[in-house]
């Protein structure tokens, strides 16, 4: 995990990549669900939440920068993965869960395992932990649309925060640095979190139309931090924007995997009621060269559509294209059908565990009326 995972996505900090070989990520995931302990993949942990991605914790964790004497602040403990990595790091970690049933189980399953050095506490993170304030580094595993002010009030001077801030499908993680008693913000990757549970989700000003599903950045055109990035895409592997020879506009994403143990994405969320709408109409511009497929479960170069139900379970997946060997651009188009059942879905494209080049250009998803 740590060697395709973490160290060949660019993670070098070597106290992280430590706390990433030591902690037992298969303890903190569903029984049904250990042997997939070590992909680089989210899984349901149950109550609508779920556990980050390995890259996706070692990457807040070492953007953090922690350090041994370190007291950290941690909103949203969850399984309580992402707060053993850093109690491994640093001298204490102090974690807030709102959803009572996982602070229970993650407290136990933290003692069980002789974490002394984590505090678990439930309530509303938002609110911080004031009696243990202020804490040299405030990690938050849950996206709001924007920094809660006890959070700021909290974090000592000179301290760094990591939060995914934006809209309930578009987050983007923001380091913000304390100087002088105000935040020095820092726009990083694209995101995706689950929405959270409680007030501050149900009061958001910017929510998703599920009646009319949209595609982010589906020309790939906007990279607004210049990082190489296409902004509105969510945990790319072994992808970068390329501009020879681009179909629409001066960009496309470019997929490339030379190894079968590796693997070639690129995620994107949205609402969609399956009640109101029948189908999505996708197009797109597609190339591809020398695509062999893996034989895993999963391993086809493809646009894979998934779809959950109103408690996040997974209802069906949909696989287009299934792409082999070489073909030059190609203009597709397909529909894909709805279960009535539907609340969300995630549109997830790239080689995945093929090896080969893939490049998607102009895709476009519009909704079909029920």
């Amino acid at each position: 995990m740590v060697q395709t995972a973490l160290e060949a996505e660019g993670i070098r900090n070597p106290l992280v990549l430590s706390a990433m070989r030591a902690i037992p990520r298969h303890e903190f995931v569903r029984t049904a669900d250990r042997a997939r302990a070590y992909e680089d993949t989210a899984l349901a942990i149950g109550n609508q939440q779920t556990i980050s991605p390995p890259y996706v914790v070692a990457y807040m964790t070492e953007v953090l920068d922690p350090q041994r004497e370190h007291r950290v602040l941690e909103i949203g403990t969850g399984s309580g993965y992402q707060a053993a990595v850093l109690g491994a790091i640093v001298k204490d970690v102090y974690t807030i869960e709102i959803v009572p049933a996982l602070a229970k189980q993650a407290a136990k399953r933290l003692k069980d395992l002789d974490y002394t050095n984590i505090h678990v506490r439930e309530g509303d993170g938002y609110l911080g932990w004031p009696e243990h304030a202020p804490f040299d580094r405030i990690i938050v595993t849950c996206s709001p649309e924007n920094v809660p002010q006890p959070l700021v009030d909290q974090l000592k001077e000179g301290g760094r925060m990591i939060i995914p801030i934006g809209e309930r499908y578009q987050q983007a993680f923001h380091l913000f640095r304390k100087e002088q008693g105000k935040l020095q913000d820092e726009k990083l990757i694209s995101t995706l979190f689950v929405p959270m549970t409680g007030t501050s989700e149900e009061q958001r000003r910017v929510l998703p139309d599920p009646r009319n599903p949209r595609l982010v950045n589906g020309s790939f055109e906007e990279d607004t931090n210049g990082d190489g990035r296409a902004d509105g895409w969510h945990y790319q592997r072994n992808v970068e924007l390329a501009t020879e020879g681009a179909m629409e506009g001066v960009q496309y994403l470019h997929f490339e995997n030379k190894d079968h143990a590796g693997i070639s994405q690129a995620l994107q969320g949205t609402a969609v009621d399956g009640r109101l709408v029948a189908g999505l109409q996708l197009q797109y511009w597609v190339r591809h060269t020398s695509v062999v497929p893996d034989p895993a479960p999963g391993g086809q170069a493809a646009i894979v559509v998934h779809f959950y139900d109103n408690v996040r379970r997974e209802i069906s997946a949909v696989v287009l294209g299934k792409w082999r060997g070489t073909l030059d651009w190609q203009d597709a188009k397909s529909l894909v059908p709805v279960p009535p059942t539907a609340r969300e879905m995630i549109i997830r494209i790239g080689l995945n565990g093929a090896t080969g080049q893939l490049d998607l250009d102009d895709l476009r998803m519009t909704p079909v009326p029920r």
